[in-house]
């Protein structure tokens, strides 16, 4: 009996489609060890010009001392800023700001380029904020333990590489690595990098923060407002 020619073209048809799922599957496992090699190569490359950078630092620090005079590192690029107080009594004009930041409720935390507009921004907000310089190493923490990327306006977790790939591929910000590096040194396309992280939802530290001291400048023994380089602990209790 003769296969009816129906059959036969749809039998024709399911070889085709599982013989392109099959190249397909194979392309995939080629790029994502591709991808894979080129994230490590990556990694070790930043790496090597983070320490290249401290080092530089540490002997420039010992040359400065040696020769009686003082050493005065370079200005801050990028600021952690975290949102410690809830709406009420926010005015309109520190409100916009706040949007503008990003900082839509308590504990979101979103990184900012400092320059002259965005730190009177954030004297503007002070009482409202607390912020500071973080250290690489915090922002690498907040990328892996609490980092979500925006892809068509979704909260995607940045499970794996691909994620950021998706979203930032087109910038050659292809994995975690690269994009921790664009972020740490302010690089050409920070903006995409910083809008395409989504603000980090942290926690309340152990303790919480007092109704009293929330309402006092960090200077005056409270928690709002500029902590410096001590931002780096509070993230610590609050990841």
């Amino acid at each position: 009996m003769k296969t009816p020619e129906s059959v036969l073209k749809k039998q024709a048809t399911q070889a085709k489609i599982a013989s392109d799922a099959a190249a397909a599957a194979v392309a995939a496992r080629k790029e994502k060890a591709a991808d894979k090699k080129a994230a490590i190569a990556n990694a070790e490359k930043y790496a090597a010009e983070y320490a290249a950078a401290e080092k530089a630092e540490i002997d420039n620090r010992r040359k400065a001392k040696a020769e009686g005079g003082f050493y005065v590192p370079a200005e801050p690029k990028v600021a952690l800023v975290i949102r410690i107080r809830g709406i009420i009594g926010v005015s309109p004009k520190a409100k916009k700001v706040m949007q503008l930041f990003r900082l839509r409720q308590i504990h979101n935390a979103t990184l900012v380029r400092l320059n002259e507009a965005t730190i009177r921004m954030l004297r503007l907000i002070e009482p409202y904020v607390t912020y500071g310089i973080p250290t690489r190493a915090t922002i690498e923490k907040l990328v892996y333990k609490r980092g979500f990327g925006k892809i068509n306006k979704q909260r995607i977790p940045i499970a794996d590489n691909s994620v950021i790939k998706e979203g930032l591929g087109e910038y050659g910000i292809n994995c975690c690595a690269d994009l921790i590096h664009e972020i740490v040194t302010v690089g050409p396309n920070f903006k995409q990098a910083n809008n395409f992280l989504w603000p980090f939802k942290l926690s309340s530290p152990k303790g919480g923060f007092s109704r009293k001291t929330k309402l006092l400048h960090y200077l005056e023994g409270g928690e709002a407002g500029n902590r410096g380089e001590e931002i780096n602990k509070l993230v610590k209790k609050m990841l």
